[in-house]
């Protein structure tokens, strides 16, 4: 949900210190009156109108060692997230290592577990061939 417009709290604010009550301008600017309240109230403790900033500030665990990160995948590009983990020496999952590798804008390539095999196709064919039935 986007915030309310900086006009809009203005507009609110200024009916209410002209004498209107809070249901009345909640009411009139069809938001809720507990917002409303909510406004007045951030308005007398801190003085603040603005809309404050939406998701966390907190950064992530591994983005101080980003320069050791990107050391290790330049070094040694084929471990996996957990060796990575504890070569690293950080207490993080390995779904945290990949989000890292994500942000620090390394791709990912698919490496089979197992050769491929001569005898048997692995996978069906998407095209049907030319050959009359």
């Amino acid at each position: 949900m986007k915030a309310y417009s900086n006009d809009l709290r203005e507009r609110i604010l200024k009916d209410c210190d002209a004498g209107m009550t809070t249901r009345v301008a909640a009411t009139k600017y069809d938001v809720s009156e507990s917002w409303v309240r909510r406004l007045k109230q951030r308005r007398r403790e801190t003085g603040e109108t603005t809309p404050r900033r939406s998701g966390s500030p907190v950064q992530p665990c591994w983005l101080k060692h980003t320069e050791r990160i990107e050391q290790l995948v330049e070094a040694e590009p084929d471990l996996t997230l957990r060796e990575m983990c504890e070569r690293l020496q950080l207490n993080i999952s390995p779904k945290t290592m990949w989000k890292a590798l994500r942000r620090l804008q390394y791709t990912f390539k698919k490496k089979s577990s197992m050769p491929r095999s001569k005898t048997v196709p692995t996978c069906k064919r998407v095209a049907r061939s030319g050959k009359p039935r």
